[in-house]
């Protein structure tokens, strides 16, 4: 939930803000992108976490506290911002904060990883993509209601600050991590900071032998540079159309809701069905889905002659009841299947990883498919003025599927000979299967 709420107050509120104050689509754009962007490094947290902690606060708890104070004193520094023209100082502020957001999701992973066991993977991940979709929805959500009411916007950081607190004082505090005798990873003879060069090494090597050394792991780190499935109805693109088409406050709080219940079904119910049946499959059906429904959408704003951005206000061209309402319910459809990619995926990319490096392998396939979500927002972002939105959806729709002529690639899970979870040799995260 807390990675979920500064995503959804961010991505959603705010940039609605911004393209209401006139903001043009290829700045939101890049401003999307260099949010995200954190993500596809949080791999370099990983030794920093392994090495570093508190006795006292657990080993991952510890982070994932620390990380959540650190994100409230972040947004704080972002209230005095004006996000219609400070645009570069937000997004520097904006990305310090994503840079501890990444390390909290780190040591949740490490977390998830030691935890889960093979049969618990798909249904598992659902249950922690539907969480950040429940963030998203109470920083995304509740701030569009109280802007819809009234509230100045920058009065809506201190709700987003207060929810993620809340769970922090509440949930985090009274975490207990399974069982395990912390002891320092520190090799005899080495100062903390040399064994962290030592453990970037060790990382670096350890990373490349994974990403390599098999098959199935090559064609593990080409799925998860591609998008998975078309993305562009949920990137700042969908977020501009919401504001364009003339959709009010309240209106895009409600649909925005209603959309995050139907990702956190998906999600979970994706979850489910990559534990009962062949995840690579499920997982070539639900982006087939989502670039169905996206082409779909680009049939749509062709027919209706809705090309290029136009610019919100009064005097601003309305759309037809068919392109409104069609956008509305392909819209929230499309969520449900997109949701339904995201369980699947990360129970695939568990598999694939070494048990004796899962922590870091898995750290790694994330961060580059946070990457792909960054280099999704610019791409789109910048070219919309000049293809417009049908040619947009339409090539969105063609590199959503490019991932499935890897999927065969993938080694086919192994059905575990007991319910009792592997246990191995600690990786670069330290985390060993309980």
């Amino acid at each position: 939930m807390t990675e979920g709420i500064p995503q959804g107050f961010i991505q959603l509120a705010m940039i609605t803000h911004m393209r209401k104050l006139g903001v043009e689509p290829g700045a939101i754009g890049a401003f999307a992108a260099a949010f995200n962007l954190p993500w596809a490094f949080k791999w370099v947290a990983g030794p920093v976490v392994d090495l570093f902690f508190s006795n006292r606060l657990g080993r991952r708890r510890g982070w994932i506290v620390f990380t959540q104070i650190m994100m409230c004193f972040t947004l704080l520094l972002a209230v005095p911002i004006d996000c219609g023209v400070q645009i570069k100082l937000l997004s520097m502020v904006l990305i310090l904060h994503n840079i501890f957001a990444a390390t909290q999701d780190v040591a949740i992973d490490a977390l998830a990883c030691g935890t889960l066991k093979e049969d618990e993977r798909g249904i598992g991940n659902g249950l922690m993509f539907a969480g950040a979709y429940a963030g998203q929805a109470v920083g995304g959500t509740c701030v569009l209601w109280l802007m819809a009411w009234g509230v100045p916007f920058n009065l809506t950081f201190i709700w987003t600050i207060t929810t993620i607190l809340v769970v922090t004082c509440l949930v985090s505090l009274r975490v207990r991590e399974p069982h395990h005798t912390l002891v320092s990873d520190v090799p005899e003879g080495l100062t903390r900071m040399q064994a962290l060069v030592v453990s970037v090494r060790a990382y670096i090597m350890t990373a490349l032998k994974a990403f390599f050394g098999t098959r199935s792991s090559i064609a593990g780190m080409c799925v998860v540079m591609l998008p998975i499935g078309a993305y562009a109805l949920t990137c700042s693109l969908s977020t501009n159309l919401n504001v364009e088409l003339g959709m009010s406050d309240g209106l895009i709080a409600n649909l925005t809701l209603i959309g995050s219940v139907f990702c956190a079904l998906g999600c979970v119910t994706g979850g489910w069905l990559a534990d009962k049946f062949d995840r690579r499959l499920m997982l070539g059906i639900f982006c087939f889905s989502t670039s169905l429904i996206t082409l779909a959408v680009a049939y749509v704003f062709w027919r209706e002659n809705w090309i290029f951005p136009v610019t919100p206000g009064p005097n601003a061209m309305k759309p037809s009841q068919l392109l409104f309402w069609s956008f509305i319910v392909l819209g929230t459809v499309f969520g449900y299947f997109h949701g339904l990619t995201y369980g699947t995926k990360a129970a695939l990319m568990m598999d694939v990883c070494k048990p004796e490096v899962a922590a870091t392998q898995f750290t790694a396939y994330m961060a580059l498919a946070n990457l792909v979500i960054s280099y999704s927002n610019l791409w789109q972002g910048k070219l919309v003025t000049r293809l417009g939105y049908p040619t947009i959806f339409v090539i969105d729709a063609i590199l959503g599927v490019l991932c499935v002529c890897f999927l065969p690639l993938m080694a086919k899970r192994q059905r575990p000979q007991s319910d009792l979870p592997p246990v191995g040799p600690e990786g670069i995260l330290g985390v060993t299967a309980q």
